[in-house]
Parts: structure tokens; sequence; C-alpha cells
């Protein structure tokens, strides 16, 4: 247990410490996260009841590497004594991608049912599965995107209709990879995530937009076309929830650790890293975030193609919470099943209570008001007095 508790603890040290995984800054760090001074909470707070009420009332948030064949299932099963409501198995569907948007549509259907016809209860897609990835593609392919509740049309949202469809039909979970989504003028990158009913459970925009710059190797820049999302997406399932973000949101742990203050067991990442990141950080940011969230992580990427310019690293794995590579595979075209074992999620936070321990005399992690300013400080101020309100306007200018 000695060997494993150092294993585990490495990586943690590593992103309070700003390793690799945690030295990424942008769009997220004004959405969800918030450094305060000791002084400021400590002293001027007293981080007593009433400052613990204000903060709940303002929304803060406190708190073996198997390869799979095409079609190989990987047993993640640790212990047979949990019961099938603790067990979830999921098959990630890593789909070649081609030009042809209805044949992108026909292999995402039939992945979707063999998975399912293999015992798979939620299936997951890739990011951009209905077009190529690419910002000359994203306009021509982009199509509505239903909310939660709502229902699609054929006409206007084949892609979603499709998976509304299949889940029905199949009575599984699905998540829906990405396809761009038109909204007026603006499009986003949008994951559904769909219940065995057939509704819209979650609707996921990409958050952290890919915009990146390695001199003779890589430039990209999604905000040429994309707009990014600004909420961060938790659905429900028989299962508990299930937290889901999109390829470069997985570069800002925070917001995992806002998935799993939302009670989040399991996080999902339909992405296409490319072939200079991937083989560096595809499987290192995965394992990161398995471990700063004690969570399942599932990464779900499309396939390489030849003769796109961009191509997708591949390799869709599965990451138990002790940051272990379940199962996975390489760039060709595949299907990854394996089993989760929910009680290994309980066993590692309770063996390890990092929740418990966070020093929120320190720092914490908040999802700030839509509005936030002068009325909301206000608002806070009334429940921890008149030095609260001192300090937190202070912190605020």
């Amino acid at each position: 247990m000695g060997l494993v508790t150092r294993r585990v603890r490495a990586p943690l040290n590593n992103m309070i410490r700003g390793g690799p995984a945690a030295s990424h800054a942008g769009v997220g760090q004004r959405m969800y996260t918030r450094l305060a001074s000791s002084k400021a909470f400590g002293g001027s707070f007293g981080v007593g009841a009433a400052a613990v009420a204000a903060g709940a009332a303002a929304g803060t948030l406190l708190s073996t590497k198997r390869p799979c064949s095409n079609t190989a299932r990987c047993d993640t099963t640790a212990s047979s004594s949990t019961t099938s409501a603790d067990k979830i198995k999921v098959a990630l569907c890593q789909l070649e991608v081609g030009s042809d948007k209805q044949q992108n549509i026909k292999k995402a259907k039939q992945a979707i049912e063999d998975a399912a016809d293999k015992g798979a209860e939620l299936i997951c897609l890739p990011e951009c599965w209905n077009c190529p990835y690419g910002n000359s593609f994203f306009p021509e392919y982009a199509e509505e995107v239903p909310n939660s509740g709502a229902s699609a049309a054929s006409s206007t949202s084949p892609s979603s209709m499709m998976l509304l469809e299949v889940a029905r039909a199949k009575g599984v979970y699905i998540c829906g990879g990405t396809i761009p989504e038109r909204q007026g003028t603006k499009i986003y990158n949008t994951c559904i995530c769909v219940g065995p009913t057939g509704q819209v459970l979650g609707k996921h925009r990409k958050v952290h937009l890919f915009d990146i710059d390695i001199p003779g190797k890589i430039t990209f820049r999604e905000s040429d076309t994309l707009t990014a999302g600004d909420q961060a997406t938790v659905f429900d399932t028989k299962w508990g929830k299930i937290g889901v973000g999109v390829c470069y949101d997985i570069r800002f742990p925070e917001l995992s650790m806002l998935m799993r203050e939302r009670g989040c067991k399991v996080l999902l990442y339909p992405g296409a890293f490319n072939t200079t990141t991937g083989p560096k950080h595809w499987e290192l940011l995965q394992r990161g975030r398995a471990v700063d969230t004690q969570s399942f992580v599932c990464t779900i990427s499309p396939s390489r193609l030849p003769g796109f310019s961009y191509q997708a690293w591949g390799h869709s794995t599965v990451v138990s919470p002790w940051g272990e590579v379940l199962a996975t595979t390489g760039h060709e075209p595949a299907t990854v099943h394996a089993e989760l074992n929910l009680a290994q999620v309980e066993e590692f936070r309770s063996g390890v209570p990092i929740s418990k321990q966070k020093r929120h005399d320190m720092y914490r992690l908040e999802q700030p008001s839509k509005t936030p300013g002068p009325v909301a400080c206000f608002a806070i101020g009334l429940s921890v007095g008149a030095a609260g309100v001192a300090a937190l306007l202070k912190s605020r200018l």
C-alpha cells in the first residue's frame, strides 16, 4: 500500500507546485476560481458558520496499461462484493471521421449499436465525430443542437436526432461526443448527453478554446471560428452524477474539481488531441485529473485518417481514480470496453480524504455569479458583517 500511496501523492504534489497539467490559465480562471489570502478569509471573515453560509448563498463551491483490440473488453473490476448499481459498463467509440457527414452519422450509429449489443450501458463518442476537425469544416457541418429536455428535428439536427433515437432504441446512456453547433451567428463545439428514454440530460459547450502556437510544430486557433461555452456540465444517471468536458478543457484542473464538488465520480472528455501534444500530455492529463478528483476519467478520441491536415492522436483511454490506465487502444478505429467499479472511488476518497483536508483559510474553489459586482458583494456581506464586507470589497477590486 505504501508504494501505491506514494504513486498517488506524487501527481497531487505536482499539481499543487504547478506541474505541467496545472500550469495553464485563461478564460477558465475567471470563470470558476479565486485565491484568497489567509488574512482576508481567516482574519476578516473568521471562517465561521456565518461565512460558510454566505459562501453557500453566493454559489461558492468549497469544497498497468492494457491495450484493447478493436472490440476487446477490459475487465476493470477489483471487487466482487459490490452490486451492479455500483458498476458501469462503458464503451468508448474511437471513430474514423471523413468528409461525408451522412456516412459519419451512419458509422457512429453502427458503433453505438454494436457497443450496446456487447453490453455497454454508457457509450461515448469522440470530439467532432460528424465532421473533420478544422476551422474550415466547423461552419459547413454545424447544425442546431437541442437543450436539456428538448427534442430534435431530423431536418435541422440530424446528428442529435440519431443520438436520441438510438439511445431510446437500445436503452442506453450516450455521451454524444461533440459536433459543431450553430446558434444564430455563433458556432460552438458542443456535446449532448442522452438518457435511455431518448431525452437530452445535459449539454456542454467547450469552455476552453484550443488556441496554441508551438513554432515549427502546430498552430491552431479555435477562437477564429468557435465561441466558448461558459458553464460546467454535470448530468444525472442511475449511477449518480457524471461530468463532461471537451478536449482542451482537460488541461484545467479547476473545472474537473468543480465537477467533483458537484458530486461526480466519473468524468468524460471527448477530445481530439494532436500528434504533437498527444504523446506528451494526453495520458498524463487524464491520470492527473483522475487523481485530482479521485474519479474515473474516460477520454474519447477520433481515430487518425490520412489526407487531412489535422491528425488526431487517438488512444481513447479509461483511467482509474488511482491514476492507473485500465483500458486503452492505439490510433486506429476501435471500441474500448471497460467496467467502472464505483466502489473504488469511495475507497480512495475515504483512504485519502483530501476533500476534508483542504485549506479553505488559504484558498477555495467557487463558481462566480453570472453578474458579479457590488450587488453580489453586498448580498454576501449581509451574512458576514461589516468586516466581511470590507475585506470582500477589497479583494474584488
